[in-house]
Formats: C-alpha cells, sequence, structure tokens
C-alpha cells in the first residue's frame, strides 16, 4: 500500500490550477521522477477539470488510482494511491486536508494562487503519516462512490489522452517524451 501524491487545486471558471502539492516518487527510477511527478500534476488538474463541484471520484489509471473530491466552493483535493490503498482512508484525508487548507489559506487567495505562492506545509507530513501505515477509519457501512473504469472514461467524446498530453502547459518536453515512449512499451505487439 502506497501513496504518491497529495495534491491541494482550485477549480475555477477558466481552468484548474494547482494551489498546493506534496509527492513521493522514491520507488520510481531517478532519471524518471520529474517526468512522473509532472504526470501526477497533469493527471491531477485533468481529473479535478472533468469533476463536478460537490462530487466525489476514483478514476483507475493502469495500476493506480486517482481520488478526486471537489467541494461545492471549487477547492479541489487528488490523492494518487495504488491499488491497494483503501479508498476511505483517501477521502477521509482529503477532507482533513482541505478543511484545514481552507482555515489556514484565505478564499481570497484560491483563484491566483501557485505552490510558489501558497503558504501551507502539511502536505508533506500527512504524505508521510498516511503513508507508513493507513489510520483505521471508523465509520458504520460502506459508502459507495461513483468509480471510472479508466481514465479513458473520463475523457470527453472523440477526445484522446495523447492529444491532452501534446497540448498540455503542466509537462515539459522531457515528459512528453517519457509519456509517448511509455505508451509504445506498453502497447500489444501486431503480426504481420
Amino acid at each position: 500500500m502506497r501513496l504518491y501524491s497529495l495534491s491541494v487545486l482550485y477549480k475555477g471558471d477558466p481552468k484548474v490550477h494547482l494551489l498546493k502539492a506534496a509527492y513521493d516518487v522514491s520507488t520510481f527510477n531517478f532519471f524518471q521522477r520529474s517526468s512522473v511527478q509532472e504526470f501526477m500534476t497533469f493527471t491531477s488538474q485533468l481529473i479535478v477539470e472533468r469533476s463536478e463541484l460537490g462530487s466525489r471520484a476514483s478514476v483507475k489509471e493502469q495500476e493506480y488510482l486517482c481520488h478526486v473530491y471537489v467541494r461545492n466552493d471549487g477547492l479541489a483535493g487528488v490523492v494518487i494511491a495504488d491499488n491497494e490503498y483503501p479508498q476511505r482512508v483517501c477521502f477521509t484525508l482529503l477532507d482533513k486536508v482541505l478543511d484545514e487548507f481552507s482555515r489556514q489559506v484565505s478564499k481570497i487567495d484560491w483563484p491566483s494562487g501557485s505552490p510558489e505562492t501558497i503558504s501551507y506545509a502539511a502536505l508533506d507530513g500527512y504524505l508521510s503519516k498516511y503513508q507508513v501505515r493507513p489510520p483505521r477509519v471508523l465509520g458504520g457501512g460502506r459508502e459507495t462512490l461513483p468509480m471510472h473504469n479508466t481514465m479513458e472514461s473520463l475523457l470527453e467524446r472523440g477526445e484522446k489522452l495523447d492529444d491532452l498530453v501534446s497540448k498540455s502547459e503542466v509537462l515539459g518536453a522531457q515528459s512528453k517524451a517519457f509519456y509517448k515512449t511509455a505508451r509504445k512499451q506498453n502497447s500489444c505487439c501486431e503480426i504481420m
């Protein structure tokens, strides 16, 4: 069980932007870490952009699950974890982080904020605390949340992830090349 990313974003009118994030890319190859981190940011922004205000969802992308919670005020959180990490713990973490963030950071700063301008240092602590061993979350019954099968099901009709990657402002040239190479490696071989 592992957490890879914990992000706080703002879903504004024109677009979604990152306010603060913490990453744990220590399990990835050293030379791929920056590209992996950029893709986590890209994926988080895309999922928040496609989610409705006041919604929670989990999106599967390969062996990872992206859990998203978008509040009615536009503040959003995304946790990227492996398939084994408990969903309920992820949403409890997002509740806690977004509540604390909204108390410590003025709502006026959300639309224009960026990771450099927002002063909120608790994300790294939460990521490491929940990384070691997820706390037990008490609750009666199981809460069912919308589950998109794959990232492709979240995309609009006729839209491809490859096109979004090429248009992205978040991803650098190295990350885009990494994506294309990984896509080729993961595709099936064709027999002629």
